[in-house]
């Protein structure tokens, strides 16, 4: 970028330091020893000084070494919609896309700047679900990125079960309402008749060599996300306030699974 437009955006932004979102994060109720669940936007916070890693460094600093930060990173060449692909496309990732590697492959970059960088952060573990891919640093971040199933990649026994399990928080930075992913857990367990089912193909390296490998899991929605998330903050539940400029949330995960099962197992009889 030009010197005078990262100037002009500068101007633009409020200036933030570490320790204005060190002191935000704990009036927003993050605690040492927490096992959160983060969404992101940086730029919602404001104009980072130190930039992105400071994020990454406030959020770890309140938590501590006991504590621990997970954040949904995906595969930035995932296949899960390959088959509505036009034919050329499909074609070519057939024949040449590089297969899913948990310790190498990109991370989703459309759910912003940090998956990478936590990805790429020393430490950092990584779960090898390719859709479902978690990357998380601290005390449990090898225990709920560990095992993390091919079928049903966020259902029972997925990083996002293990967070509830953990009794874990999910901390928006900015991010919308609609982007709580721990969501798709409690779509996972509600009981609602007639779930869709969907099938896709993703290349995994196994060995040393690239392998296609079939996927089943119930089809993901979030269209609905935000009512369910707006009832649950309706109802007196969670913490909300600003990290520098980005409004921000902070949920029990399980009391959030919960409020969404019931509500996923109401409107599903309506």
């Amino acid at each position: 970028m030009p010197q005078a437009s990262r100037q002009e955006q500068r101007q633009k932004l409020p200036i933030i330091t570490k320790s204005r979102i060190v002191t935000d994060l704990r009036s927003l109720g993050l605690e040492a020893g927490q096992t959160v669940m983060m969404h992101a936007s940086v730029k919602a916070i404001g104009w980072i000084v130190g930039g992105p890693d400071v994020v990454l460094d406030a959020v770890l600093e309140v938590l501590t070494p006991t504590g621990t930060l997970m954040m949904y990173v995906a595969w930035d060449d995932g296949t899960y919609e390959l088959d509505s692909w036009p034919p050329e496309k499909q074609q070519a990732y057939l024949a040449e896309c590089p297969g899913f590697d948990s310790a190498a492959s990109r991370s989703y970059r459309d759910w912003g700047i940090l998956t990478e960088y936590i990805r790429t952060r020393p430490g950092a573990h990584r779960s090898a679900n390719p859709e479902w891919s978690m990357a998380a640093i601290g005390a449990k971040a090898q225990w709920l990125t560990e095992d993390h199933a091919l079928q049903y990649g966020s259902g029972p026994g997925s990083p996002l079960d293990k967070l509830v399990q953990a009794g874990g928080k999910v901390l928006l930075l900015g991010s919308p309402l609609p982007n709580v992913t721990l969501l798709h857990y409690a779509e996972n367990i509600a009981e609602v008749a007639n779930k869709r089912v969907v099938r896709y193909r993703v290349p995994i390296m196994r060995g040393g060599r690239r392998e296609w490998v079939a996927i089943e899991e119930f089809d993901s929605e979030d269209g609905y996300f935000e009512m369910i998330v707006r009832e649950f903050l309706s109802a007196g539940k969670g913490r909300e306030g600003k990290v520098g400029a980005a409004q921000s949330y902070l949920f029990d995960a399980g009391e959030l699974v919960a409020h969404g099962v019931r509500w996923m197992e109401r409107e599903s009889t309506r």
